[in-house]
């Protein structure tokens, strides 16, 4: 038994959960992916996943085995990568997860430009607004956008991002346009649980940190839903500058209260605690800092 490549096929079911997609990431049939895993489970005298009908799912062994099989195989690619003839040639997986709209928007034109320069990296990209777990589920890098909390893993800042007030010309010529901050108290406004404060919007009021507090009848965890209703004039919103740059810029929203902007968000990679980071997520951060550095 090749152990390297049942390794890479018992990564690729944990990772999918699943042995008929864990066979397609890894190129091979359900039915080798199957018995690679059993044999390497014979060989290890420990079962890794506890299997039913519907699902198969790491288990105790098997989620300290993958932890510890992921920085193996990651090494063993940098040490391919470094024998290679072209030592500036670099290869092998990249798991990134980043938010969904700035995903989009941001992150996948550059992620284009960076493929078309490394033409054997590949990457694995999920999109989603939840703060998925990075060791857990065996992402090399994250893009996150905000107040980091992960106190365990490694940040690097890829650019400043505003933090804008908004509303639509059609709500504020109905609901008049509000003076102070202190008058969202009494407005429709747009909630975004993404922030650890939704309901205290913070300002800078005579050089004083303020915090308004605010409601509304509209909640959504992801900011382009807060984009989309701010646009329909069903209240005010407040918008990482991203999402909605481009309606301001066209005079669909409108900024409130732009001199009493009390912070900027951040724009993070984050990766897991690791003495040797991967030469090719170091590339690709590096060049996302690039890339970002006029947002």
């Amino acid at each position: 038994m090749d152990v390297i490549h049942a390794m890479r096929v018992f990564s690729a079911v944990a990772a999918e959960g699943s042995f008929t997609r864990g066979a397609e990431r890894a190129g091979i049939s359900i039915q080798s992916a199957s018995k690679l895993v059993k044999d390497l489970e014979n060989r290890l005298g420990a079962l890794l996943f506890d299997r039913n009908t519907r699902s198969v799912t790491l288990n105790e062994t098997g989620q300290a085995y993958l932890s510890r099989c992921t920085v193996l195989l990651d090494e063993l690619d940098e040490l391919e990568s470094a024998v290679q003839r072209d030592n500036t040639t670099l290869r092998g997986r990249v798991r990134m997860t980043a938010p969904t709209a700035f995903g989009a928007r941001h992150l996948v034109p550059s992620l284009c430009a960076f493929m078309r320069e490394h033409e054997k990296i590949t990457v694995d990209l999920t999109l989603s607004d939840r703060r998925l777990a990075l060791v857990e589920d065996g992402y090399d890098l994250a893009l996150r956008i905000g107040e980091l909390v992960d106190s365990t893993l490694v940040a690097r800042q890829l650019a400043p991002m505003r933090v804008v007030v908004c509303a639509s010309p059609a709500y504020l010529k109905r609901e008049g346009v509000p003076r102070e901050p202190v008058d969202l108290q009494r407005r429709r406004c747009v909630i975004d649980s993404n922030f650890r404060n939704d309901r205290q919007w913070l300002f800078r009021v005579n050089e004083e940190a303020v915090r308004v507090p605010v409601d509304g009848p509209l909640v959504a965890n992801a900011p382009e839903a807060s984009r989309q209703f701010a646009l329909a004039g069903l209240g005010i919103a407040r918008c990482p500058m991203y999402v909605v740059s481009e309606d301001i810029a066209a005079g669909r929203l409108r900024i409130l209260f732009a001199e009493n902007e009390a912070f900027r968000f951040g724009v993070y990679a984050v990766y897991p605690h690791r003495q040797h980071l991967s030469t090719r997520v170091r590339a690709l951060v590096d060049h996302l800092a690039m890339a970002f550095r006029l947002l």
